[in-house]
């Protein structure tokens, strides 16, 4: 026995297990469904809501911008609607930058 030399002896690695790659493909599905239930298909809702709202836009329709600004609709164009937010003063929108429509009679109420 030598006191000034060590021998370590490892021991065989082991390898990774016949599962291992089956693990990792069923790990992998499990996020992309993760990530298509949180984040994919709800914002696709969203987005289906909202262009059936802009398709669904109207005149007389009482609306809320993107920006905050409440009025109502005088005119609808192809890309564009006249939203009337004061007598007298009306401003064209982006059809895409209407965020809801309200109830009628909302507009005399917030008076």
């Amino acid at each position: 026995m030598n006191l000034f030399e060590t021998t370590a002896q490892a021991a065989e690695a082991a390898g990774p297990g016949p599962d291992a790659g089956l693990i990792n493909l069923i790990m992998l599905g499990g996020f992309v469904i993760i990530f298509y239930f949180l984040l994919i298909r709800p914002q696709s809702k969203r987005r289906k809501e909202h262009e059936a709202l802009v398709s669904g836009l109207g005149k007389g329709d009482e609306v809320v911008t993107a920006g905050g600004i409440v009025g109502q609709i005088t005119k609808v164009e192809d890309e564009f609607v006249k939203v009337q937010i004061a007598e007298g003063l009306e401003m064209r929108v982006q059809k895409s930058s209407v965020g809801a429509t309200l109830p009628k009679g909302t507009i005399k109420s917030l008076d």
